[in-house]
């Protein structure tokens, strides 16, 4: 039998698609109100991977990852994509055939081995957590760098999102390092 054993905190993330970058800093509020300080927010890109988002928010959708200061249980991450879920309808936009997201947040999170995304969808490669949740080891980190697997979602095998993920995972590193040192 094997020792349990308590799991190292991990890096809450969280990808952004928005065609209003104007409304990203009152996003971000309503996010650390829950998630605590943001520690790291990359450029806004252009988000050309797939017209998936169009029909509901529009063209011209921009990206932006943000990641938090304060270290979170990786078993909270079903508790933080229905709170994400939350955020998005704050800031919907109410129509007759239904609300429009003028925001779309993925929640997750980086640990030193892997990027691990939250999803509502079920899929071969997705693992239930709880209530609706599914949870996706979307990259890996091997070699020194993450790396994609057949089922990565095309944008987040980019070398641009690959770096990012580097640079956040780098910030955890110095974390954990840190909490040793206290």
């Amino acid at each position: 039998m094997g020792a349990i054993t308590t799991p190292l905190s991990v890096k809450a993330i969280i990808g952004v698609l928005t065609v209003d970058p104007n409304l990203l800093p009152t996003v971000y509020t309503e996010l650390t109100h829950r998630l605590g300080p943001i520690d790291y927010t990359s450029e806004l890109m252009p988000f050309t991977s797939t017209a998936y988002y169009e029909t509901e928010m529009g063209p011209d959708i921009q990206r932006q990852f943000i990641s938090f200061e304060k270290l979170i249980d990786a078993g909270t991450l079903a508790e933080m994509k229905l709170f994400t879920n939350s955020v998005e309808q704050i800031f919907a936009i109410k129509k007759s055939e239904g609300d429009a997201r003028r925001v779309n947040l993925d929640a997750g999170y980086v640990c030193l081995a892997k990027l691990v995304l939250a999803s509502t969808k079920d899929h071969a490669h997705r693992i239930y957590l709880s209530d609706g949740i599914y949870a996706e080891i979307t990259l890996r980190f091997y070699r020194k760098t993450f790396q994609p697997w057949e089922w990565s979602y095309p944008d987040y095998r980019l070398p641009t999102y690959i770096a990012i993920f580097n640079h956040i995972r780098e910030l955890y590193r110095k974390q954990l390092d840190n909490a040793e040192i206290s």
